[in-house]
């Protein structure tokens, strides 16, 4: 662990500091080692797609089409992730 630490501060929507807050409470964690770990987890998944060519895709569908794709992947033992593939 790096023996110098920074203040890093920044306004964000209440909707976002809210849903942060009870994550952060619920992992039982204070709030710098909560958004440390986020931070780290968001660079360090970056740099391991970039570096194997590995890109997201992410779109949203209804709510009735998502229950039927569960049930379809349940069904066929499939992971979503194969599914799209």
């Amino acid at each position: 662990m790096e023996e110098r630490k920074k203040n890093l501060c920044a306004m964000i929507p209440e909707s976002l500091h809210k849903k942060v807050r009870e994550e952060q409470e619920e992992w039982g964690i204070k709030l710098n080692e909560y958004m440390e770990r986020i931070l780290k987890d968001h660079f360090e998944k970056g740099e391991r797609e970039m570096a194997n060519g590995i890109r997201t895709l992410a779109f949203q569908v209804s709510e009735e089409f998502f229950q039927r794709l569960k049930k379809y992947l349940k069904k066929t033992g499939q992971s979503q992730k194969e599914f799209v593939i």
